[in-house]
Protein backbone atom coordinates (compact mmCIF):
# COMPACT_ATOMS: atom_id res chain seq x y z
CA UNK A 1 0.00 0.00 0.00
CA UNK A 2 1.34 3.48 -1.23
CA UNK A 3 -0.03 6.44 1.26
CA UNK A 4 -0.53 9.20 -1.43
CA UNK A 5 1.95 12.18 -0.89
CA UNK A 6 3.94 11.05 2.24
CA UNK A 7 5.90 8.43 0.02
CA UNK A 8 5.76 5.96 2.61
CA UNK A 9 5.42 2.67 1.50
CA UNK A 10 3.69 -0.12 3.71
CA UNK A 11 3.64 -3.53 2.92
CA UNK A 12 0.75 -5.75 3.89
CA UNK A 13 0.78 -6.34 7.76
CA UNK A 14 1.80 -2.63 8.70
CA UNK A 15 -0.35 -0.58 10.88
CA UNK A 16 -1.20 2.84 9.60
CA UNK A 17 -3.07 4.78 12.19
CA UNK A 18 -3.45 8.80 12.94
CA UNK A 19 -4.73 7.99 16.17
CA UNK A 20 -0.99 8.48 18.02
CA UNK A 21 -0.58 11.94 15.62
CA UNK A 22 -1.23 15.54 17.60
CA UNK A 23 -4.40 16.73 16.32
CA UNK A 24 -2.50 19.20 14.14
CA UNK A 25 -1.08 16.88 11.82
CA UNK A 26 -4.49 14.72 11.83
CA UNK A 27 -6.28 18.41 10.90
CA UNK A 28 -2.77 18.75 8.47
CA UNK A 29 -3.20 15.84 6.72
CA UNK A 30 -6.56 16.15 6.46
CA UNK A 31 -6.92 19.68 4.74
CA UNK A 32 -4.37 18.44 2.01
CA UNK A 33 -6.39 15.38 0.77
CA UNK A 34 -9.64 17.45 1.04
CA UNK A 35 -8.08 20.49 -0.90
CA UNK A 36 -5.64 17.72 -2.99
CA UNK A 37 -2.23 19.63 -1.62
CA UNK A 38 1.02 18.68 -1.16
CA UNK A 39 3.49 19.16 1.53
CA UNK A 40 5.56 20.99 -0.66
CA UNK A 41 2.25 23.49 -1.65
CA UNK A 42 1.64 23.69 2.15
CA UNK A 43 5.44 24.30 3.03
CA UNK A 44 5.28 26.92 0.56
CA UNK A 45 2.22 28.82 1.84
CA UNK A 46 2.75 28.37 5.44
CA UNK A 47 6.69 29.59 4.97
CA UNK A 48 7.98 26.52 6.80
CA UNK A 49 10.23 24.01 4.83
CA UNK A 50 8.75 20.64 3.55
CA UNK A 51 10.57 18.54 5.95
CA UNK A 52 9.42 20.32 8.87
CA UNK A 53 6.10 19.79 7.51
CA UNK A 54 7.11 15.93 7.02
CA UNK A 55 8.21 15.92 10.67
CA UNK A 56 4.96 17.37 11.93
CA UNK A 57 2.45 15.11 9.77
CA UNK A 58 4.63 12.01 10.98
CA UNK A 59 4.10 12.32 14.81
CA UNK A 60 8.35 13.29 14.63
CA UNK A 61 7.54 16.23 16.30
CA UNK A 62 4.97 18.62 17.47
CA UNK A 63 4.84 22.21 15.68
CA UNK A 64 6.17 25.03 17.95
CA UNK A 65 3.50 27.30 18.84
CA UNK A 66 4.73 29.82 15.93
CA UNK A 67 4.56 27.47 13.03
CA UNK A 68 1.54 25.86 14.56
CA UNK A 69 -0.09 29.62 13.90
CA UNK A 70 1.64 29.41 10.50
CA UNK A 71 0.17 26.06 9.46
CA UNK A 72 -3.24 27.23 10.77
CA UNK A 73 -3.06 30.10 9.13
CA UNK A 74 -2.53 28.87 5.82
CA UNK A 75 -5.22 26.56 6.01
CA UNK A 76 -7.91 28.99 6.79
CA UNK A 77 -6.84 31.31 4.16
CA UNK A 78 -6.73 28.25 1.57
CA UNK A 79 -9.45 26.57 2.44
CA UNK A 80 -12.43 27.61 0.21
Amino acid sequence: MYLKRTGVNYTKGDIYSMDNLSEIAQELIKFERDNDMTDNQVAFGSHLSVERIHDIKAGNSEPNDDEAELIERFMKSSNK
